[in-house]
């Protein structure tokens, strides 16, 4: 009896001993693990950091100066094709955000219901009601239909320096064909073209509106650029090694330009990869990734005109006109949502950021 008492203790103090030695080993464990995560987040930093580009001095590079011996247009005319009749406000925020910036004339090509709301929103956009949804279209009449839409948009593409596809475009299946074949001539008269919102959707199920086209600007949130990553490399999204997994990407699609939206936007082109880790505003009201999409526009459209103006001369490190607009167009909106912010906190709403770009680029370019 007491040899089976002592043999119980014996046995239960080995297992205390037992208990007590690897204590030490799991909190070296957990250590060694969040030390880990700590280095790879640290290491993810300092990568980004090494990335990070002066965006204010590309600004002041590429804004051009107000010249009264410049004629209208020569600033900027941009044109958003998108709206209709459930989303208006997203080609609004888009043209506007354009006119702000400085472009001299901005467009909006949508469907007729949609036309009558933008109209309203102000006078300064110049609405074009020329797109049509398939509930409103017969299928004996969908082919001419689709010509006459093409035309009305043909007489105008010339005359644009950038469009902007997707803001507020819906989803009908009639809709998007039409807005997939004024990509392809848009493409056939090397416009480029930023691509946002639901211009995504329809690029993710058809590449080859955008493969190989290096004035193309891809502008994905972080669920779009998840189905992206999906559909193109076959993987998810690798958030450790994100700026090599962009720059294969943006490769595969055949050098297009990506601007990965996130705490810090990350851009490539398929040779570089650019961060813009500007600090913005914790507040995340809709309808700014539409801000971003008509400001590249503009800048992208500057971006063009400095390159070939300053030929080889020109002291900025990136020659991509297309990466310099991104990168214009990421740190300004980020600057306005910061002075947005400042004043509105919490109610702060897309118009308030819209009304701080004007002045957001004057503190980076005064006008005068």
């Amino acid at each position: 009896m007491r040899d089976g008492m002592n043999y119980r203790i014996l046995l239960d103090s080995a297992k205390s001993c037992i208990l007590a030695s690897s204590v030490p080993r799991r909190q070296q464990f957990l250590i060694r693990c969040v030390g880990g995560s700590i280095d790879h987040r640290h290491r993810d930093m300092q990568a980004l950091r090494s990335l990070e580009v002066d965006s204010q001095t590309v600004i002041r590079a590429i804004t051009p100066a107000l010249d009264p011996t410049r004629h209208k247009g020569q600033a900027g005319n941009i044109a958003v094709i998108g709206g209709c009749r459930e989303y208006t406000g997203a080609p609004y925020f888009a043209a506007i955000s354009a006119l702000k910036i400085g472009a001299d004339l901005s467009h909006v090509f949508c469907t007729k219901d949609a036309a009558p709301v933008i109209k309203s929103y102000s006078p300064e956009l110049i609405v074009h009601p020329v797109l049509e949804e398939s509930y409103n279209v017969g299928e004996e009449h969908k082919s001419s239909i689709a010509s006459k839409v093409l035309a009305e948009v043909d007489k105008w593409l010339e005359r644009f320096d950038c469009l902007v596809v997707g803001p507020g475009l819906g989803r009908d299946p009639f809709l998007l064909d039409c807005v997939s074949e004024i990509m392809r001539h848009a493409r056939r008269s090397n416009i480029p073209i930023v691509i946002d919102g639901d211009g995504l959707f329809l690029v993710t199920n058809n590449l080859e509106l955008v493969s190989g086209y290096a004035l193309a600007v891809l502008t994905p949130n972080v669920n779009e650029y998840k189905r992206l990553v999906q559909k193109v490399l076959s993987s998810e999204v690798n958030d450790i090694d994100a700026p090599q997994q962009l720059l294969s990407l943006a490769k595969q699609i055949g050098g297009v330009t990506i601007l990965s939206k996130g705490n810090s936007d990350l851009i490539s082109d398929g040779d570089t990869v650019k961060s813009v880790s500007v600090y913005g505003s914790p507040r995340r009201c809709g309808g700014q990734g539409d801000i971003l999409s008509g400001s590249v526009a503009v800048f992208l459209s500057w971006a063009r005109q400095h390159i070939l103006a300053a030929d080889s001369n020109s002291n900025l490190s990136c020659k991509n006109p297309i990466v310099l607009g991104c990168i214009a167009g990421s740190a300004i909106l980020r600057k306005a949502a910061s002075l947005a912010f400042s004043n509105k906190k919490r109610s702060t709403v897309t118009g308030d950021i819209i009304e701080c770009l004007g002045r957001s680029l004057e503190d980076i370019s005064p006008a005068c």
